[in-house]
C-alpha cells in the first residue's frame, strides 16, 4: 500500500487499507468498525464508498484504529478536512497543509506542479506570451499583459514555468513550449481548476470594459431544457472546444494570447412535473 502522504482522498485510503488488511487476513467491515468503536458494523464501509463521511471527532479514532503515529495522524486530519471542506478557500488551507507534510518526509505530491500552474491567470498566459517575445526581460513581458503584472512576478512564474516543465529556455531570454497545449483533467485538479475558472471569469467580466466590441466576443443564451438536453449541450460544448484547441494549435503566425471561456450554468432549481388529480 501507497505511504499516506501520497493520497489526498481519505475514502480512497480507507479503502486501499482495507483491502490491503483483507488481502493478509480474515478481515471485514465488521471487525474494522469494532476495533474503531462504531456500533453500525457497515459504517466505515459505506465511509469507503462515499456515502457518509468521517467527522472531527471519529477521524482521530480511526487514525488510531489503522495505527497511524505522528506526522501520518496530523496528515489524515488534514485529509480527512480537506475532503469534507466547503468551500475553496477551506480546502486549499488544508491541501496546502498536506502538501506541506508531504515535503518535509520526502514525498513527491501527484499534481502539485499542476495545482501551482492553475493557481494564477499569470502562468498559463506567460506560458503562451514569453515564447512570442524572444530576449525579452520580464519588465517588457509584463507591459505586453493587458492585466497589470510585475516583472517580479513575471520573473517568478518564468522560473515556475521552467522548472515544473511546461516551458523550456533554449537562449537568453528565449523560451520555447515543452507541448502545444495543456489541458486539466477535472477528476484530477478539481479545486485549481476552480480557481483557475474563477480567475478567468473575473478577467472575462473586466474585459466588457477594457475592450471594443471587435477585440473580444461575448455572448449568451438563457434557455430551459432538462437532463438530456443539458447532457447533448455539454457534449457539444466538448466537442466546440476540441476543435477551437485544433484551430489554434494549427496557427503558425501568433500575435497575441486570448482566453476562451466555455460556461454552461443553472439559473434556477430542478422544477418538478404537475402530477394531475
Amino acid at each position: 500500500m501507497k505511504p499516506i502522504v501520497e493520497y489526498q482522498d481519505y475514502h480512497a485510503f480507507l479503502s486501499d487499507y482495507y483491502e490491503e488488511r483483507k488481502r493478509t487476513s480474515a478481515f471485514s467491515w465488521r471487525e474494522f468498525a469494532k476495533i474503531a468503536g462504531f456500533v453500525s458494523p457497515s459504517y466505515l464501509k459505506d465511509v469507503c464508498c462515499g456515502k457518509t463521511n468521517l467527522s472531527k471527532v471519529t477521524m482521530g479514532r480511526v487514525a488510531a484504529a489503522i495505527g497511524l503515529v505522528d506526522h501520518e495522524v496530523e496528515y489524515f486530519e488534514a485529509m480527512v478536512q480537506f475532503g469534507n471542506a466547503k468551500t475553496d478557500e477551506t480546502k486549499k488551507k488544508f491541501l496546502e497543509q498536506m502538501q506541506s507534510m508531504a515535503l518535509d518526509h520526502k514525498v513527491r505530491v501527484v499534481d502539485k506542479d499542476a495545482f501551482e500552474y492553475y493557481d494564477s491567470w499569470k502562468n498559463p498566459v506567460l506560458r503562451e506570451l514569453a515564447p512570442l517575445m524572444p530576449g525579452a526581460m520580464p519588465g517588457e513581458i509584463a507591459k505586453a499583459c493587458t492585466q497589470e503584472v510585475s516583472a517580479l512576478e513575471v520573473r517568478k512564474s518564468l522560473a515556475f514555468l521552467e522548472r515544473a516543465g511546461f516551458l523550456k529556455q533554449v537562449g537568453e531570454n528565449i523560451y520555447e513550449q515543452t507541448e502545444k497545449s495543456v489541458e486539466g483533467s477535472k477528476e484530477g485538479l478539481p479545486l485549481a481548476i476552480r480557481s483557475m475558472h474563477r480567475e478567468m471569469g473575473n478577467l472575462a467580466v473586466d474585459s466588457l470594459d477594457r475592450f471594443t466590441a471587435n477585440e473580444r466576443n461575448v455572448t449568451g443564451v438563457t434557455m430551459g431544457i432538462d437532463r438530456e438536453t443539458y447532457e447533448r449541450i455539454v457534449h457539444e460544448l466538448d466537442e466546440c472546444r476540441k476543435r477551437i484547441t485544433a484551430m489554434a494549435e494549427a496557427c503558425k503566425n501568433i500575435k497575441q494570447v486570448y482566453r476562451l471561456n466555455l460556461q454552461f450554468f443553472p439559473l434556477s432549481k430542478e422544477v418538478a412535473e404537475n402530477e394531475e388529480a
